[in-house]
């Protein structure tokens, strides 16, 4: 967040935060300024964000720069503790280091190292969760390389988001708690962020389409939370009662989020209540429909969300 500079030239966040509010701000600055970058999607039936492939001039991969900096001798303090976090989290959880990438300003080579913190990709759903397991674990190791937030640095996590999101601030707190992949690693912010690899995909590009029915709220069980790790996270859902909105009940098979925040927020067998978009979707491969809903949706601006109910 910010600014940063280096010998060549200045840096600036146009996009401040990740929420929908920044997101539709964006939106307005590409349509006056550069309308090339904005794109309807016949699939989505929306207008998102997409680079022209003939505007593409290079293509950063995370894997590829991490192993870079793993095998450099030179190095500033933030790429050598990325180095010690990333053999630590190897060791810990018998993944290897070549799973694993950084992305950020870290990717790009915009960091600060007084001020930059670290975000770690994890490819693959297997070794995902063996990290997931081994960051767990070692949270509460006596003398552990790693720490969960706490005190001030919690506090101010928790104000962030209820300012972002509509949330309260024990409501934030509740959510923070099932985040296994954000913490501290000598005394630098770390994520981890799960990717799945190519062939763990299932479905393309124009598989399924999708059409907007309107805002829903609901309540529902979750069925199924092996994708909640991911971006976007799924969560397949059962006993769906829907509070407000169309009454679609029964065909409501899976709540998608675009926001992070809510990723590993809920466990199979939880209940959990939900605001977003509500979607048909259509499935061309076999004629098959049924309604998902969408947290994160333009339409929304902000106001999603998902609740875990104790």
């Amino acid at each position: 967040m910010g600014k940063w500079k280096d010998k060549r030239t200045s840096y600036k966040r146009v996009m401040r935060t990740y929420t929908i509010p920044d997101l539709l701000e964006t939106f307005n600055l590409l349509k006056t300024k550069h309308p090339q970058y904005l794109f309807y999607s016949k699939v989505y039936g929306i207008t998102m964000t997409a680079v022209p492939y003939n505007y593409i001039s290079q293509h950063y991969k995370p894997e590829e720069k991490l192993a870079r900096i793993l095998k450099t001798s030179k190095k500033d303090l933030l790429q050598t503790k990325l180095t010690n976090f990333v053999n630590f989290v190897s060791r810990k959880s018998s993944v290897a280091s070549d799973n694993f990438g950084i992305t950020g300003s870290i990717l790009l080579d915009i960091h600060n190292p007084k001020f930059s913190d670290m975000d770690v990709t994890i490819y693959g759903l297997q070794n995902s969760l063996k990290v997931k397991k081994a960051l767990t674990r070692a949270y509460v190791e006596p003398d552990s390389s790693v720490e969960r937030f706490e005190g001030a640095i919690l506090d101010d996590w928790c104000r962030k988001k209820v300012a972002r999101f509509p949330l309260s601030f024990d409501e934030a707190r509740r959510i923070y708690e099932r985040k296994w992949n954000l913490g501290v690693f000598e005394d630098v912010m770390f994520s981890v962020h799960p990717t799945h690899v190519e062939k763990e995909l299932t479905e393309k590009y124009g598989d399924r389409t999708f059409r907007s029915e309107g805002q829903v709220t609901l309540h529902a069980v979750v069925a199924d939370d092996d994708e909640s790790s991911f971006l976007p996270c799924v969560y397949r859902v059962r006993d769906v009662k829907v509070i407000e909105g169309k009454q679609v009940n029964t065909d409501i098979l899976e709540l998608v989020s675009y926001e992070s925040l809510y990723d590993s927020l809920a466990n199979t067998g939880e209940e959990i209540v939900v605001k977003g978009k509500l979607e048909r979707v259509h499935d061309n491969r076999n004629a098959t429909e049924h309604y998902r809903v969408l947290v994160g949706s333009p339409e929304g601006k902000g106001k999603e969300y998902i609740k875990r109910v104790d």
